[in-house]
């Protein structure tokens, strides 16, 4: 059975480069993969989607037939897109490969939150799904932001209910410091409320209290750190999809 890998986050954070690299990197190690676009409004892509979810829905189209705008038919269209799902999954099964590296929209929210989206997981196969949620590095660098990523990363986990590799991406951009911090804050919560409280930033909104529930909830995870630019930590992402499904066990190369 094939995997589908589902790359989510912020605007910005990385995600269609990501895909890209990830998918070179996977073919320069000889597994069979193929990249799945699944943003309609994207006009840009540094990767050829092998499977492309504009072939069937145009946004152009889209704001023509139901009289909306830009934003309204992104959402349109994140509806459409459990219509046409029968049509995609039969070109992603031609290209018969191990790995589908699926780019989301753009706008995290209409993947994340919108139930045409379960309808997508699960036509394309849920048993050997997985999120890999980017974390946008100048979000994460600031100990509010990177509370506020967490949050909707458990969010997305919850939504889609699919497991779930949390990266810092882009790390090419951060200093080893900022790199240092956020990941100590994600395997160490106690660090994470310190460096709230030096900041000064444990206000009525973000108390003890509310911070004691989020860890009892255990959202806090060891990111992995990558950048698409220079492929490092790329290997980690794909150590960790062998983890969750084939107790690190390689699927069979071509």
């Amino acid at each position: 059975m094939s995997v589908n890998l589902y790359f989510i986050g912020n605007a910005g954070c990385g995600k269609s480069s990501l895909t890209s690299a990830f998918k070179n990197w996977m073919q320069s190690n000889g597994f069979s993969c193929a990249t799945v676009n699944l943003d309609p409004g994207v006009e840009w892509l540094p990767y050829s989607p092998d499977v492309d979810v504009r072939d069937w829905i145009n946004l152009n189209s889209v704001m023509q037939r139901f009289g909306v705008g830009p934003n309204g038919a992104q959402i349109v269209s994140a509806d459409l897109l459990a219509l046409e799902i029968g049509k995609i999954k039969d070109a992603m099964e031609e290209l018969r490969v191990d790995y589908y590296l699926i780019d989301t929209p753009g706008q995290m929210e209409l993947f994340t939150l919108r139930e045409s989206s379960n309808f997508v997981v699960e036509a394309l196969g849920k048993q050997k799904s997985l999120l890999v949620f980017l974390f946008e590095p100048t979000i994460s660098i600031k100990p509010q932001g990177f509370i506020a990523l967490l949050l909707q990363s458990l969010s997305a986990q919850f939504r889609l209910d699919l497991p779930l590799i949390p990266i810092l991406s882009k790390v090419d951009l951060l200093k080893q410091e900022d790199i240092e911090n956020v990941l100590l804050w994600g395997s160490d919560p106690t660090t994470l409320y310190e460096a709230l409280t030096k900041e000064g930033s444990m206000t009525a909104n973000m108390n003890i209290e509310l911070f004691r529930v989020l860890e009892t909830l255990d959202i806090f995870q060891n990111l992995k750190p990558v950048s698409a630019e220079t492929g490092y930590g790329i290997v980690d992402i794909y150590s960790q999809v062998q983890f969750i499904f084939f107790g690190s066990e390689d699927l069979s190369k071509d």
